[in-house]
């Protein structure tokens, strides 16, 4: 048994991404409609996803592209503000997500009482946002500085949109990771939102770490749930809750609860 029993409440758990519209200071903010509608579009799909039957669910920026690797203080803010306003309304295990930023993350789960956190924390890549690095030591004190140790970090090994700089096999990297870092999780990733997880790959992953939490980080859907949560532990799901399936709609109370429901069919 994992940590995922006690914290979200069961194993081959489902986390629902509740992507939040465009922040003051993004590309795409609507600046007439304002911080009152992002707020009212977060409350509609957190519902959606709550009375679908979700195990957890985790808050992202994810429309604020092109992401940015040092997160502005705006960002930060704006999401604090849309989480504090929605927190009484909260009835299942919650993480946040600053993407592409680990330690804007930890600030929001410390603000926020988040359990978890997703993010890249390890690893130095050439990406769509540049060349990207990290300092997962400062990081983890960061972690540690704040107050939140007990705040469960899931470690995305494959980041979407990016490739390490150096050549490794994923064997080498999750071997790695895991010694160094004592992650909670791993998270493997197709190459981006929506875009299915190569199951041989987490196979390959689930068996250099056997004792370490799996999650299948995209692309997870009615037709592979099964195959993907025979190796996974569990998966994060944003695009297949939408409307039609389609990353740039909102989330669909009826396929978030036809989704569960064969999960759960699944787990028993």
């Amino acid at each position: 048994m994992t940590w995922l029993k006690e914290v979200i409440g069961t194993e081959k758990c489902i986390i629902a991404m509740c992507h939040l519209l465009p922040l003051p200071g993004d590309p795409k903010f609507d600046n007439e409609k304002g911080m009152d509608y992002v707020i009212s579009m977060a409350r509609k799909d957190l519902h959606a996803l709550q009375d679908g039957g979700v195990d957890a669910v985790m808050f992202s920026n994810e429309f604020s592209l092109p992401y940015l690797t040092d997160v502005r203080t705006e960002t930060v803010a704006a999401m604090a503000r849309i989480i504090g306003e929605l927190k009484s309304e909260i009835k299942i295990p919650f993480g946040v997500n600053v993407l592409w930023d680990a330690k804007k993350s930890l600030d929001l789960a410390a603000a926020t009482n988040a359990l978890f956190v997703r993010e890249i924390f390890t690893g130095a890549y050439a990406s769509d946002f540049g060349i990207w690095n990290t300092n997962v030591g400062d990081t983890i004190r960061h972690k540690h500085y704040l107050g939140v140790g007990d705040v469960k970090v899931l470690f995305n090994i494959i980041p979407e949109a990016a490739s390490y700089l150096a050549p490794r096999t994923i064997e080498s990297i999750a071997k790695s990771t895991v010694f160094n870092n004592q992650p909670d999780a791993l998270c493997v990733s197709g190459l981006t939102a929506g875009v299915e997880t190569d199951a041989q790959l987490m196979k390959r992953v689930k068996k250099t770490v056997p004792e370490t939490v799996l999650f299948a980080n995209t692309g997870v859907r009615l037709t592979n749930f099964e195959q993907q949560l025979e190796v996974a532990d569990g998966a994060i799901v944003g695009t297949t809750f939408k409307y039609d399936g389609n990353f740039h709609n909102h989330v669909d109370k009826k396929r978030v609860k036809e989704f569960m429901d064969e999960v759960k069919r699944f787990r028993n």
